[in-house]
């Protein structure tokens, strides 16, 4: 049983992890906690399932579209909500508010068009499981842990290793110097959400294919416990939030035992 629980725990940690990177990387380049992060991983599950259907169960182009379109949701709370804000110098409290605020017109809006049933999800992975002793582990595990690992190492190079990701750090020390020194402030930070935006989306639709089901109240709980990953690995750190991330996936497993 030790061993089962170490794995679920790593599975859904895995994808706590990369929501708790969006908070992050909102906050590191910003020093801004984004409420809407929770809603949006919500709205990339229902996006992916809207276009899973209307495309005869397609689930590549189902994916893609959801992902894109997340990517441009996250680039809107920015433009709308926070934009209008750092152009008049508010207060950061503003825009944590404007972040709530949004976060719940996604929520209603989701309400408004679905319903608030709980809906079936395709679970596209599952390819049977493997018994090691007394532990079951699905092939849906493996692949959600390992499309975890590879989203969480791609962002770790983007932001470590290319021009974007200098850009970023840059902005997040000092955004008018970085602006003086030629670099698009508003892009970057545009660029940071529609990131942020993108891995919620993908961890939406991988715990939706996980349990195969979703509802309008995944946001908010989710929302919650990734929050406090971020803030246990150290809000603005991508190392601290995927161990988090990771961290609270296995105590919430063997906190059921």
């Amino acid at each position: 049983m030790l061993l089962q629980q170490i794995v679920n725990g790593l599975t859904i940690g895995s994808v706590y992890a990369l929501v708790a990177i969006g908070y992050s990387l909102v906050f590191g380049v910003l020093r801004l906690i984004n409420f809407s992060n929770g809603s949006l991983y919500m709205l990339g599950a229902y996006l992916m399932l809207i276009f899973y259907r209307l495309l005869g169960g397609a689930v590549l182009p189902s994916i893609i579209i959801a992902i894109v379109l997340a990517g441009l949701s996250g680039f809107l709370v920015d433009f709308i909500a926070l934009r209008p804000l750092r152009a008049r110098n508010a207060p950061r409290m503003a825009g944590l508010i404007s972040t709530l605020g949004i976060g719940t017109v996604i929520d209603n809006s989701i309400q408004i068009w679905v319903g608030t049933e709980t809906r079936p999800f395709p679970n596209f992975m599952n390819f049977g499981k493997l018994n090691i002793g007394n532990a079951v582990i699905s092939y849906s595990q493996i692949i959600i842990f390992l499309i975890s690992l590879l989203l969480m190492g791609i962002l770790s190079l983007v932001v470590y290793k290319t021009k974007v990701g200098k850009s970023m750090r840059a902005v997040s020390q000092n955004a008018m110097c970085s602006k003086l020194m030629g670099i698009n402030v508003k892009l970057v930070i545009s660029g940071t959400f529609m990131l942020s935006a993108i891995l919620a989306c993908c961890s939406g639709i991988l715990v939706g294919a996980y349990y195969q089901n979703i509802d309008t109240t995944m946001g908010f709980s989710v929302g919650m416990k990734t929050f406090a990953a971020a803030v246990l690995g150290g809000v603005g750190s991508l190392p601290g939030a995927m161990l988090g991330g990771i961290l609270l996936g296995m105590i919430e497993q063997f906190s059921k035992t």
